[in-house]
C-alpha cells in the first residue's frame, strides 16, 4: 500500500484553495448563489467546459456576442478566466455551477447555442442518468435554447457518441449536421476549435465525434 507524504497534501490543498480564492475574486467568475439571470439572449452556453478555453476562444473570434462556460469545479474554471482576463477578452463570463441548476441561472427560450463537449461517458449503465446528454439534461436544454437556436456535442467516446444520438431521436430532435471525423470534415471551422482534451485527443490521432441537433418542434 502506497504511502501518503502528507506535506505534498498540505500544498496540493493549498494550491486548490488559492485557485477558489482567485475564482472567488475574479470579476468574471461567478458561484450559482451570486449569478443573476442574464436579461439578453445568451449567445453561447458551453456545460462542463472544464478551463473553458474553448468558450474563450470562441468569445475571441466573436466579441460582439456574449458567452458563458459551465462547470462545476471553479480551479478548473479560473483558468479560462485568467486567460481571458490576460488577453482582454471581456464578452464571457465564467459560471460554477451544475447542469441541473441551470434552469434557474437561465431564463426558458433565452439561450442561441448550447455546447456540450467531451463530458465524462460515465459507461456503467447505471450512472447513465448522469451522462450530459441523457433525456433528462436534454428536457433543460430543449426549454434553455430559443426556437432557432441549437445544440451542439462533441466527444471522443464514439460509445457515448451514438447513444447520445440514439437519445436525440428519440426525444424529437433533429440532426442537422454529423460527423464521425469531425477534424477530416467540410464542417464550420468555429465546431473545429478545440478544446484541451480535444487537442490532446487529435495528436493521439483519435477521431472526434459531432452533432449539431435543433430542438424538437413545439
Amino acid at each position: 500500500m502506497a504511502i501518503l507524504d502528507p506535506t505534498n497534501f498540505i500544498i496540493s490543498r493549498k494550491r486548490k484553495l488559492y485557485k477558489f480564492a482567485l475564482f472567488n475574486n475574479s470579476p468574471i467568475c461567478f458561484e450559482f448563489n451570486q449569478w443573476e439571470k442574464p436579461n439578453a439572449t445568451t449567445h453561447n452556453l458551453e456545460i462542463g467546459a472544464g478551463t473553458g478555453y474553448f468558450s474563450v476562444d470562441l468569445a475571441s473570434k466573436n466579441q460582439g456576442k456574449n458567452f458563458v462556460a459551465v462547470d462545476v469545479k471553479a480551479d478548473r474554471l479560473v483558468k479560462g478566466a485568467q486567460r481571458a482576463e490576460a488577453e482582454d477578452i471581456r464578452n464571457i463570463e465564467f459560471l460554477r455551477a451544475r447542469a441541473d441548476q441551470l434552469t434557474q441561472a437561465f431564463a426558458p427560450n433565452s439561450i442561441k447555442y448550447i455546447w456540450v463537449t467531451f463530458p465524462d461517458p460515465y459507461p456503467k449503465s447505471r450512472n447513465a442518468g448522469r451522462r450530459l446528454v441523457h433525456p433528462t439534461f436534454l428536457k433543460i436544454y430543449q426549454e434553455l435554447l430559443r426556437e432557432d437556436g441549437a445544440l451542439y456535442f462533441k466527444t471522443d467516446e464514439t460509445n457515448l457518441f451514438k447513444w447520445g444520438l440514439e437519445q436525440l431521436v428519440r426525444e424529437g430532435w433533429r440532426i442537422e449536421r454529423l460527423s464521425f471525423d469531425l477534424h477530416e470534415s467540410d464542417l464550420n471551422n468555429n465546431y473545429k476549435v478545440m478544446t484541451t482534451y480535444e487537442s490532446r485527443f487529435t495528436k493521439e490521432g483519435l477521431k472526434i465525434n459531432f452533432v449539431k441537433a435543433l430542438p424538437p418542434v413545439k
